[in-house]
């Protein structure tokens, strides 16, 4: 058993890696690093992707490092997943609807000595990809109009590898740090074609990337006088430039192309969050996140120059609240339906960049999920975590999207470290 665990998850590791990077059909995909992907794991899936302060011992959790140090001695856990969603998006009475999918997570986690953990895996960042064609009237050079076309398309995204330890320092504190490595490639086109009149142009932005990641956690257990828990999560995340340089080729009469060094980076980002466990049956997980993008330059082609150069403005801070619960019945029982997991959670993200001067769309999302023990003659503690999402994005006067995701994932948590005794 524990060879076809090894074998699926680095089975599940290579998908990731050769599969195509993009698992967004919208056109929002276009601005800064791309559509921010959703790093949080099964179990929190159904929580709407809360889990800063959650913490327990059959459970991968890479949102907060500090985490491991909670992992079971005589466990090794694995979580895959993998998604599947459906995306209507509508602009005044227009309406398309697009179908994606993607495996999107691989991770796991053991115990190495007392009061430490590790934990590693492969985790979406960013994703991009978008196609689509807008018709403008222009004026030649004759001063007679002409319609001309641009079509806007784009692919690619980012991922990032990682290895993280956590050590409970005290009884109530513990302490973790990931260290990830970052990488991927992002692509961007814009072709205008017109009448004979009009020139046609081309724009080619292109980017590959590859630099480190690193995030600092912290939990702090607070027991109640009523036998509950309080635990309190924070993380931070060390903003920096990304090593790769940005360029963009404008194709006309001749090519010009464009550099901007390390024109890319990553923000600092500030989480905390609270945990409220109500015995072992009921947990509350409430998160906000604040990533300062809005102090970071971007590459941009500007049109009064003429030149593509790292601006600032484009974009801007983004916060984002997520909060969810989780209830068991009983963990313990011989029935089937209060053995199983109930979850659900909401959630709201403001934008972090700005189209045409004003803000992007706001994002607010709800779910709910399952989470299903799957036992056997060992008694194993591996669980199916099943989850729905609708996420409703939307801006005056841009494109509003409404998308149905369904989340599977799958967390093996097998007897390691145990020696069995025959009497």
């Amino acid at each position: 058993m524990k060879k076809y665990i090894i074998c699926g998850f680095l089975a599940s590791i290579m998908a990731l890696e050769g599969s195509a990077q993009s698992s967004t059909n919208s056109a929002y995909s276009q601005y800064g690093l791309g559509v921010l992907a959703d790093a949080s794991q099964g179990f929190s899936r159904g929580m709407n992707g809360a889990g800063l302060g959650l913490r327990k011992g059959n459970v991968v959790n890479a949102l907060n490092p500090a985490s491991y140090s909670a992992i079971d001695s005589l466990t090794m856990i694995f979580d895959v997943g993998l998604s599947g969603h459906i995306t209507n998006f509508q602009e005044g009475e227009t309406k398309v609807n697009a179908k994606n999918g993607s495996f999107e997570y691989a991770v796991g986690s053991f115990r190495l000595m007392r009061h430490l953990g590790i934990g590693f895996g492969i985790l979406p960042y960013s994703n991009v990809g978008y196609k689509y064609a807008s018709n403008n009237v222009v004026s030649d050079m004759t001063g007679a109009q002409t319609n001309v076309k641009e079509t806007h398309s784009g692919d690619g995204g980012l991922r990032q590898v990682f290895v993280g330890a956590g050590w409970q320092a005290m009884p109530q504190l513990s302490v973790g740090v990931n260290f990830g490595y970052l990488w991927g490639t992002i692509n961007r086109s814009v072709v205008t074609s017109g009448s004979s009149s009009i020139k046609a142009l081309t724009k080619n932005y292109s980017a590959s990337v590859n630099s480190y990641m690193l995030d600092f956690g912290l939990q702090w257990m607070q027991p109640m006088k009523n036998g509950d828990m309080l635990t309190f999560g924070a993380t931070v995340g060390l903003g920096h430039k990304l090593s790769g340089d940005p360029t963009c080729q404008i194709l006309e009469a001749d090519t010009t192309t464009f550099v901007v060094e390390k024109g890319f980076s990553v923000p600092m980002t500030y989480s905390v969050g609270v945990a409220w466990n109500h015995g072992a049956g009921l947990m509350v997980d409430a998160d906000f996140t604040l990533q300062k993008w809005g102090s970071l330059d971007f590459p941009h082609y500007n049109a009064e120059t003429e030149h593509y150069e790292a601006m600032s403005g484009l974009l801007k801070d983004r916060m984002q609240l997520r909060a969810g619960a989780d209830y068991v019945p009983d963990a313990y029982s011989r029935k089937f339906l209060s053995r199983v997991h109930y979850r659900c959670g909401f959630g709201f993200t403001t934008p972090y960049y700005n189209i045409n001067g004003v803000d992007g769309p706001k994002e607010f999302s709800v779910s709910a999920g399952f989470g299903i023990p799957l036992q056997n003659a060992h008694n194993n503690r591996s669980v199916l975590n099943v989850s729905a999402q609708w996420a409703h994005t939307s801006a005056k006067d841009l494109i509003t999207e409404n998308t149905f995701r369904i989340n599977v994932g799958l967390t093996f948590n097998e007897r390691w470290f145990a020696k069995w005794k025959i009497e």
